[in-house]
């Protein structure tokens, strides 16, 4: 993925830089690439249009964003931007990856079983606390309109606790 983005800001000469959260962020949070045949992202720098097109002729699906909080009735935590780490840098390329604590709240928001999966192996990779992951969540149900998504979001997030603690807890390891 980084070469192909690399390509593409040498043809192109224009700077990139985006925020993966789709399951190519995965391998920067240690947690082993599964199968995927899109790029999700946010597009802080860069032509989305353009990317996009790029993409599409490589063979590659995407969905790109200037703001990811709008994929979903549930508000990305603000401060998800600041908190986001640059994985790779070069002179027209940035890549970034959010915080592993809003990488699973990305997930979460959606919530599919692969969603939830993908989350708990993060959780797990990056030892995150249950206590830091439930301050952010809480700040979630604030900072969001208040809409009956909420309510399967609550549900979401409870059953990834669960799967989460039973997971941790069948490895033998302290919970986060």
């Amino acid at each position: 993925m980084i070469d192909l983005l690399r390509q593409f800001v040498v043809e192109t000469g224009k700077p990139l830089d985006i925020i993966l959260v789709g399951a190519m962020a995965l391998p920067f949070y240690h947690v082993k690439l599964r199968f995927t045949q899109d790029l999700d992202a946010e597009i802080k720098q860069g032509d989305i249009e353009e990317l996009y097109s790029y993409l599409k002729a490589k063979g590659l699906e995407s969905d790109l964003s200037e703001n990811i909080s709008g994929w979903s009735i549930i508000s990305m935590p603000s401060g998800y931007r600041e908190r986001s780490r640059v994985v790779y840098k070069d002179q027209l390329l940035t890549i970034r990856v959010l915080s592993p604590e809003d990488y699973i709240i990305m997930k979460l928001r959606r919530g599919t079983a692969q969603d939830i999966e993908d989350a708990i192996e993060v959780a797990i990779a990056q030892k995150v606390k249950k206590e830091d992951l439930e301050v952010l969540f809480e700040k979630v149900l604030k900072e969001s309109i208040k809409d009956t998504a909420l309510f399967n979001f609550r549900r979401i997030y409870q059953v990834f606790t669960e799967e989460l603690g039973r997971k941790v807890y069948n490895q033998n390891r302290p919970m986060p």
